[in-house]
């Protein structure tokens, strides 16, 4: 399938019909995601009736918007009215919203036609996919290896060729992780600056909506798209967003580049060494790259793993068999309640709840909780001093490239690590992006991170831009 640029323009100017475009992604998803299983939620008939409206636009004369026909995949945490949306969990088996998410509602304003929805780890906790209720989603450029999650399912599917462009969230790394597992490029934008109105929380400080793009330009038209003010979101943030379109050939000339070996160190040797190679890359661009120390990143695991659970903790408690999802019978209320959630609930996600409750318990609550968010504020500050003589980070955004299925299930801290590259972005509220860049030994991908401040999503689309075109040949093992 083309890239979201080249198809949108063919639907706008009338080449190519949005229908016709459509057929073609349902039949690259009924041909090819049995043995992927990407997808939890075909929207077949909802999508054929989006791809008629934008055609029946263009053929009245009106503009249907950027992302004209261009069928997107939507992880299944994502509310789209009257369409199942599981969070990958039995607990809201049966459960269709009665609205659609902000980022729904502006894909549709844009055009775009929501294909389905998407495989991820159950409530976003997880980093392989393997979480789900319904069964592991495989990687397309391995199909032993995970995907990376928790949004493993929508970057699948950019991934294999079934959609130019999907949407996830991201709380620890759920984007960009999987971006960097699946060679596909992923954004998780400053906090705030895409609407959480209609993504059922995770972790309400640290989750945001970001794009799964083939390449920049498209994550940056996507990101254009759904970057806007929302009233019914108390978080996003007030004003207007600029586009960051154009950023993407601007080029890196100039840009102070902090390379970090806190986001290296400790990373399998052929991730370092892509990283390294990045950094090169990045220099001959004309960037201008130093070598920057944030010890303090050391810590953001830790904290992230007191803050996240304990916010879940209090998210997950409407889940009680009572106002919608799975129930399970039982003598009285108390009773149907723990069976409920006892049924409903995966392992991983008893878990967090578990630790996250006793983070906040009695007792426990300035030693744990309060104590990580002191860590989290030392995590921002170290940032500031590091911004104060660089325009942007990099490092790596996976310590290893795409492990196999099944590798890491038993070993939660192991799983866990997965994510220690990409969490300090999270707890700061910073933009983080992660573009491919060539393979590692095995001749899988490897992703490499771009970190910036708050509301820098344009300074990070030009480095991604210039690193995509500096990047070796796909294939390529170091």
């Amino acid at each position: 399938m083309s890239g979201a640029r080249e198809l949108a323009a063919a639907v706008r100017a009338g080449e190519r019909s949005a229908r016709t475009v459509t057929e073609e992604a349902l039949a690259a998803v009924a041909a090819g995601d049995g043995e992927v299983h990407a997808f939890l939620t075909v929207m077949g008939d909802e999508a054929l009736a989006q791809a008629d409206a934008v055609d029946a636009a263009v053929a009245q004369g009106r503009d249907p918007g950027p992302l004209a026909g261009v069928p997107v995949a939507l992880k299944d945490n994502l509310c789209t009215r009257g369409i199942p949306t599981t969070c990958g969990s039995r607990i809201l088996d049966g459960w269709r919203p009665p609205y659609d998410a902000t980022v729904v509602e502006l894909l549709r304003a844009a055009g775009a036609v929501a294909l389905g929805k998407t495989n991820m780890d159950e409530f976003a906790m997880g980093s392989s996919t393997e979480n789900s209720a319904f069964g592991p989603t495989r990687n397309p450029r391995g199909l032993d290896r995970v995907p990376g999650g928790s949004s493993g399912g929508s970057a699948a599917a950019v991934a294999a060729g079934f959609t130019p462009l999907g949407l996830g969230s991201d709380t620890g790394g759920s984007i960009r992780q999987p971006a960097a597992l699946c060679g596909v490029v992923g954004l998780k934008p400053t906090y705030g600056s895409v609407s959480r109105y209609g993504l059922v929380a995770f972790a309400s400080s640290l989750d945001q909506i970001g794009p799964f793009a083939a390449n920049v330009e498209d994550a940056a038209l996507l990101f254009d798209a759904v970057a806007a003010h929302d009233p019914r979101d108390s978080t996003s943030l007030p004003g207007v967003h600029p586009t960051t379109l154009e950023a993407v050939r601007a080029g890196a000339d100039h840009v102070r580049v902090g390379l970090c070996p806190d986001l290296i160190e400790g990373c399998a040797p052929d991730v370092a060494s892509r990283v390294y190679e990045a950094a090169e890359a990045l220099s001959a661009a004309g960037a201008k790259v130093d070598e920057v120390r944030v010890p303090e990143f050391a810590y953001g695991l830790s904290a992230y793993y007191l803050i996240a659970p304990a916010e879940a903790s209090s998210n997950l408690a409407r889940y009680d068999g009572v106002r919608y999802g799975l129930r399970v019978e039982a003598d009285d209320a108390a009773a149907m309640n723990t069976a409920t959630r006892t049924a409903g609930f995966g392992a991983e996600v008893k878990r967090r709840i578990m630790l996250g409750t006793y983070a906040l318990s009695a007792g426990y609550y300035d030693a744990y909780y309060a104590q990580a968010q002191r860590v989290r504020t030392l995590v921002v500050q170290a940032f500031d001093r590091a911004y104060a003589s660089f325009d942007v980070l990099l490092g790596a955004t996976a310590p290893t490239t795409a492990f196999a299925l099944g590798a890491k299930v038993d070993d939660p801290m192991a799983m866990y690590m997965n994510d220690v590259c990409t969490i300090p972005s999270n707890l700061a509220g910073h933009p983080a992006l992660s573009v491919p860049f060539g393979s590692g030994a095995d001749g899988l991908p490897v992703g490499v991170q771009i970190l910036a401040p708050a509301l820098a999503e344009g300074l990070l689309f030009r480095v991604a831009g210039a690193l995509e075109a500096g990047a070796p040949r796909p294939g390529t093992r170091s």
